[in-house]
């Protein structure tokens, strides 16, 4: 990934390259000039500020989401409910406010355990925030075990407190962490493995599957908020951002 987005990037560097070139930034190029010495020149340019590589793939990787974004707006608008009130996503603190973020989230992603800790601060600064948990088990069997009983667990009553603990637990998730997270949350271990069975979870999970796939999530964690799809961790600013805005449209 990190290959193709950096030659697209040295491809741009070259045409920043020839308006410095243009602008007498970097000395002129000679008539005699050759494949070879411009390939040097550029290596050496590249050496001296590998910043310009960098800002020039960020750049296209910014250009590349916001087109894709783009491309995927009518996708969210199709599938609205499908997003944001499907019965079978957990909700958060605050189940009545007035601007949704959905996470889409693995129990097996250090990025996921980041990010709850800050989705638990804005959920307080927040009262109309209204966050929706999918579970998107992507990260081997023990991610699946983990988001099969964290559903099964809402018939007890205790979703966020099993949710916020296994996010919290140092450690792989697997069958056995999960069921002693669940143990320690004061879930009934013997119910929650019969609650697990319920056909219907399987069903929420395929359907998140199929959810994420249509709007080409392919990690986590990653937010929808308003027509805005963030893939990968981000900030408390951003978040922040786009809340108002989904708020404001």
């Amino acid at each position: 990934m990190f290959g193709s987005l950096a030659l697209a990037g040295i491809s741009a560097v070259l045409s920043v390259m020839a308006l410095l070139y243009a602008a007498g930034v970097l000395p002129p190029l000679r008539e005699s000039t050759d494949r070879a010495d411009l390939e040097s020149q550029l290596r050496n340019y590249l050496l001296a500020n590998p910043e310009v590589l960098i800002e020039s793939v960020n750049g296209l990787q910014a250009r590349q989401q916001a087109a894709e974004n783009s491309e995927l707006v009518p996708v969210i608008s199709q599938r609205h409910d499908e997003i944001f009130n499907d019965p079978g996503s957990p909700v958060g603190a605050n189940p009545n406010g007035d601007a949704t973020l959905v996470e889409f989230f693995d129990y097996n992603c250090p990025y996921c355990r980041q990010a709850t800790p800050m989705l638990d601060k804005l959920e307080q600064e927040d009262k109309g925030m209204r966050l929706v948990f999918k579970e998107y088990p992507i990260l081997g069997p023990g991610s699946v075990f983990a988001a099969r009983a964290a559903l099964a667990s809402r018939k007890q009553g205790k979703y966020l407190a099993f949710h916020k603990a296994m996010m919290a637990y140092q450690g792989r998730i697997t069958e056995t962490s999960s069921l002693e997270v669940a143990a320690n949350v004061g879930l009934d271990v013997e119910q929650l493995k019969q609650d697990m069975k319920d056909p219907a979870i399987d069903e929420i999970i395929k359907r998140n599957i199929a959810l994420a796939q249509a709007l080409r999530i392919s990690g986590t964690p990653s937010f929808i908020v308003g027509k805005e799809i963030v893939r990968g961790l981000t900030d408390t600013g951003s978040l922040k951002r786009l809340i108002a805005s989904a708020r404001g449209s």
